[in-house]
């Protein structure tokens, strides 16, 4: 058995134990105790974080709190989010958390080993997020979620329809037959150029393909990100640089800074290597590549072969969603290719109170990268005012966006900028 470098590399929670001590500090950090498995005594503490303010009164009452859920699988939820829960907490919005089984500080069962693999599984994390509210005392929620998250809002949602005072679909998944829907999207945009924004990219895109002269990237991941980041105007951009021959070592750059989620894991912020069975046999994150180019099911199909293979999903999302009778609104940013918007669409028709909100200039989660937007969509649904939000839509994306959310974009276009500089 030959040995990988990430497996040779030093273990990167043994370092971690600092940052570890200072997030079991967090104010209003809470701990459940819940099964590693539903055939075990043995439990592990489940941590979620709960930022209370003072509810102020919406339609019908009092504004229900929100319960916010990442994506991934593998976003912690404690680290990355204080800006989040703390300009949410301003906003009047009481907020929870819940940190994932398997990752950050729910990694780990009672005797500080990770949870196995059999502790990991959607069905489970969908009990745990009862578990939560039952210990917050909280009866009704608005579940807020993006990417994956989205995934799981959904099942709570059908388990639960009680408990969900209203659902915020940030940019959704809704099958694991999605990916097909994906990669047909993202060739229509990218490679074919079916938008007048990228015809003139994916021309270029194509000569430099029938000339053997493109990146080695059969998975697009530096398009894709380049689109989504910073737009099509940017991607553009580089695509010229690239038949100018001045483009490779940015292009090669960008490559490198998009690989970050297959790599090992960064201790309380993405934790993939327990709950990535999820993705695999659970939600078919990596169906087959079809060997064309611009495949996105190449990116994640190395990092699929640890897992086990697909065997079907938990749950049918479209039927329970057309069931949910709450009030959803529906995230779509206007430059997603992992949950475009012809999914977000269907979303809409599939609940009979949806409504979709289309944010310009955005590409995947709001939650992550314009968190004022997503806090604007929860607080607007919690208060009763979901169907007020798409005419806010355009407002709504105009609101600042703070620094970090806006990283890979400044990067992205200074180093594409330089490029076409010869720099």
């Amino acid at each position: 058995m030959t040995t990988s470098a990430a497996d040779r590399s030093p273990d990167p929670f043994a370092k971690a134990g600092r940052l570890r001590d200072k997030l079991l500090a967090t104010p209003g950090l809470r701990t459940v105790h819940r099964p590693v498995t539903s055939a075990s005594d043995a439990t592990f503490p489940l941590r979620y974080v709960r930022t209370p303010t003072t509810a102020s009164s919406g339609a019908g009452g009092a504004i229900p709190p929100v319960l916010f859920i990442p994506g991934g699988p593998g976003m912690a939820s404690v680290a990355p989010y204080s800006f989040l829960r703390a300009r949410a907490a301003a906003r009047g919005l009481d907020t929870l958390m819940v940190e994932h089984r398997g990752v950050g500080l729910s990694r780990r069962d009672e005797a500080g080993r990770d949870l196995p693999p059999a502790a990991i599984d959607i069905r489970a994390v969908v009990g745990d997020l009862a578990a939560v509210l039952d210990d917050a005392g909280v009866g009704r929620a608005v579940v807020y979620d993006a990417s994956y998250g989205t995934y799981l809002a959904q099942a709570f949602a059908a388990d639960h329809p009680e408990r969900v005072a209203g659902l915020v679909l940030d940019s959704p998944m809704l099958s694991a037959r999605d990916s097909a829907v994906v990669k047909e999207n993202l060739r229509s945009i990218l490679w074919a150029g079916d938008t007048p924004a990228t015809r003139e990219s994916a021309r270029i895109v194509r000569e430099l393909h029938a000339a053997g002269t493109y990146p080695d990237d059969p998975g697009a991941a530096v398009p894709r990100a380049v689109y989504e980041f910073a737009g099509p105007r940017t991607w553009e951009h580089l695509a010229v640089a690239l038949s100018q021959g001045r483009g490779r070592r940015a292009y090669d750059e960008i490559l490198h800074l998009t690989a970050r989620e297959t790599q090992a894991p960064t201790p309380y912020i993405m934790e993939m290597d327990l709950v990535g069975r999820i993705a695999y046999e659970e939600l078919d994150y990596a169906p087959a590549p079809d060997g064309l180019p611009f495949d996105p099911d190449v990116v994640l199909a190395h990092v699929g072969e640890r897992f086990g293979p697909f065997s079907g999903e938990p749950y049918d999302l479209p039927a329970a969603l057309a069931r949910f009778a709450g009030p959803v609104a529906v995230v779509s940013g206007e430059y997603d290719l992992r949950t475009p918007r012809v999914v977000a669409q269907r979303a809409v028709d599939l609940a009979p109170d949806g409504i979709l909100v289309p944010l310009r200039g955005l590409g995947h989660s709001a939650l992550d990268f314009h968190p004022l937007a997503a806090i604007a969509v929860a607080a607007g649904l919690a208060a009763g005012g979901h169907r007020r939000l798409p005419a806010l839509a355009d407002r709504i994306a105009a609101l600042p966006r703070p620094l970090p959310s806006r990283g890979l974009q400044t990067i992205f276009r200074a180093r594409i900028s330089a490029a076409r500089l010869g720099l």
